[in-house]
């Protein structure tokens, strides 16, 4: 027995005849005008009734309201303002903070910082040249490696490493990475 789809088909829309133009009936009744114009005419009277009280200047008072005597105003006194008083300000000026700083180690060899290896010197001699920009001295050293030549670009020597953790800090901002900072080969 052969398969059936059992998937409900949407049928494609008719087209309408070009040739006949008949009118629907919901296309001859639209928004009735009549009712169109009261609601004009009542926004407007409720505009003109918002101006009217805004302008309007309020009835006089009558001779019985004015002749009764108006009882003085008390003032508002506020109490005297409050003494402030702070001990820490004094504290802080005679304070004397202690600060103990690590002594930093120096190591028995210096650092190097390398900013890439390139196939190419022209590749080697651009990021020395980004380099220069940032105003940190540089050098392309040629070395010979397993697959072929390799120029590098190398910062240093740094006798601290936090000297050349500060030049890495100002490449990275100049988008210039990444950067290996290593022991100075002897």
């Amino acid at each position: 027995m052969a398969t059936r789809d059992y998937v409900k088909r949407s049928t494609p829309p008719r087209r309408k005849p070009k040739g006949s133009k008949k009118a629907s009936p919901s296309q001859g009744r639209g928004f009735p005008k009549w009712l169109f114009l009261i609601a004009l005419t009542m926004a407007g009277l409720f505009g003109f009734g918002l101006y009217y009280l805004s302008v309007s200047t309020p009835p006089a008072p009558s001779p019985a309201a004015v002749s009764k005597p108006k009882a003085p105003k008390k003032e508002n006194t506020l109490p005297p303002k409050p003494e402030e008083s702070w001990s820490y300000i004094e504290e802080l000026e005679n304070k004397q903070v202690e600060v103990e700083a690590k002594e930093q180690q120096l190591s028995a060899r210096p650092y190097l910082m390398q900013c890439g290896a390139y196939k190419s010197e022209n590749q080697a001699s651009e990021r020395k040249a980004m380099i220069a920009f940032q105003g940190i001295e540089s050098q392309v050293k040629a070395s010979q490696g397993k697959k072929g030549m390799w120029y590098r670009v190398v910062l240093g020597p740094y006798p601290q490493k936090r000297k050349a953790e500060r030049d890495r800090n100002l490449l990275r901002k100049a988008g210039i990475e990444p950067c290996a900072i290593w022991f100075w080969p002897e």
